[in-house]
C-alpha cells in the first residue's frame, strides 16, 4: 500500500470580479492531478506561486474537500473517512502561527497532547524526547515570544509529531529561516524520514528539494508536468549549458531581445537590490558568451560565468522560465 495515492483530483474555486458589475467565474487551483507517494518516501512538489502547490496537500490533510477525483492517505478516502486521515497525518505549514508564545515551550506541547487526546503519562515521556529530537534539549521551559524563528519552526515540528503520525505534509517549512536555522531543520527533516515517516514537501528552494528529495512532481496550473527522481529531472538540460551574467539596470526591453535569440533556449532574471542576474540556458555554452555581450551592449556588467545546469535550471526549462 502506497503512503498517499492521488487519482485525478480537483479543486475549484468559484469567484467574482469587477465593483459595480459582479462577474462570477471559476478558478482550476489544482486539475487531473495523479500521482502515488510510496511508504517511507520524501517526496517533493516544486511549482511557481498559485501552481496548486498548497492547494494539492490542504485537500490531502482534509482542510479543503476536493472537487472531483479522490485521494487516500493510508488507504483512508480524504473525504468519507477524514477522521482517520487526521490520525495518521502531520502538517507544518511556513510561518510563525500555530503557537501561543506567552507559553513556555513544555506548555504549548502539553496544551497541543491534550487536544490530541494523548493520556498525559504518555505526553509527559514523549515531551522530552521530541524536544531533543528537534534540537530544543533544555530550552522547553522558556517562553516562545523569546524563540528565535528558527526554535518556533523546531516546535511546530515536535506539535506535529506529538501524536506519532506516519504521514507528515511540510509546506515550505523553511520559508523566512535565516541560512544556518534552515540547514539545521533540513537535518530534522531527514531525521524525521529516518524513522520511516513518508513525507510531502513542498518548496521553492531548489537546492532544498534536491538535496532532500526521493523523487520529485513539478506541477504549473494545476496539472503535474514532470515527476521523476531529481537526477531523472536534470536529463531534462544535460543537452544545456547556463550562461550567469551579471547586469546593473538592465531594461525590460534589453532582456526581451536576448530572450527572443534563436540560440537562448531560457531565461530567467533574479533581482537584487544592486544588481540583476541573468541565467541563460543555451545549447552554445561557452560559444554563446559574445553574442549574449553583443546584445547587452551598452549595459553595465559584472561578472559572467558558464556552468553546469542544476535541478532548477531544469525547473525553469519545464515551467517555461516562470519564477
Amino acid at each position: 500500500m502506497n503512503a498517499i495515492e492521488i487519482k485525478q483530483l480537483q479543486r475549484i474555486f468559484k469567484t467574482h470580479t469587477g465593483v459595480i458589475k459582479r462577474t462570477a467565474r471559476e478558478v482550476r487551483a489544482v486539475e487531473d492531478v495523479s500521482l502515488e507517494i510510496q511508504e517511507g518516501e520524501l517526496f517533493g512538489l516544486l511549482g511557481p506561486n498559485g501552481a496548486g502547490k498548497t492547494t494539492t496537500v490542504k485537500m490531502l490533510a482534509t482542510l479543503l474537500i476536493p472537487s472531483a477525483g479522490s485521494a487516500s492517505v493510508k488507504g483512508f478516502d480524504v473525504v468519507k473517512q477524514a477522521d482517520e486521515v487526521r490520525r495518521r497525518i502531520g502538517f507544518i505549514f511556513g510561518g510563525e502561527r500555530g503557537l501561543y508564545w506567552r507559553l513556555t515551550g513544555i506548555d504549548n506541547l502539553r496544551y497541543f497532547a491534550s487536544l490530541y487526546g494523548i493520556d498525559p503519562d504518555v505526553s509527559k515521556k514523549r515531551i522530552p524526547y521530541l524536544l531533543e529530537m528537534v534540537g530544543l534539549k533544555g530550552r522547553g521551559d522558556e517562553f516562545v515570544g523569546g524563540y528565535s524563528r528558527g526554535m518556533k519552526q523546531r516546535l511546530h515540528v515536535a506539535r506535529t509529531l506529538l501524536h506519532d503520525p506516519d504521514v507528515l505534509f511540510l509546506d515550505e517549512p523553511t520559508i523566512g529561516l535565516d541560512p544556518v536555522g534552515a540547514r539545521d531543520f533540513r537535518q530534522v527533516i531527514l531525521d524525521l524520514q529516518s524513522e520511516k515517516k513518508s513525507i510531502l514537501l513542498t518548496t521553492h528552494y531548489m537546492f532544498e528539494a534536491d538535496a532532500l528529495c526521493d523523487r520529485i512532481a513539478v506541477i504549473d496550473h494545476g496539472r503535474i508536468i514532470a515527476l521523476d527522481t531529481p537526477g531523472g529531472l536534470k536529463q531534462h538540460v544535460a543537452d544545456l549549458s547556463v550562461v550567469e551574467v551579471e547586469t546593473f539596470g538592465a531594461s525590460e526591453a534589453i532582456i526581451g531581445g536576448l530572450r527572443a535569440l534563436p540560440f537562448v533556449d531560457a531565461l530567467s532574471v533574479e533581482e537584487t537590490e544592486k544588481h540583476q542576474l541573468l541565467l541563460v540556458q543555451t545549447k552554445r555554452g561557452a560559444e554563446a558568451v559574445p553574442d549574449i555581450l553583443a546584445a547587452l551592449d551598452g549595459q553595465r556588467l559584472g561578472r559572467v560565468i558558464v556552468r553546469e545546469p542544476t535541478l532548477e535550471d531544469a525547473y525553469i526549462r519545464l515551467v517555461g522560465g516562470a519564477v
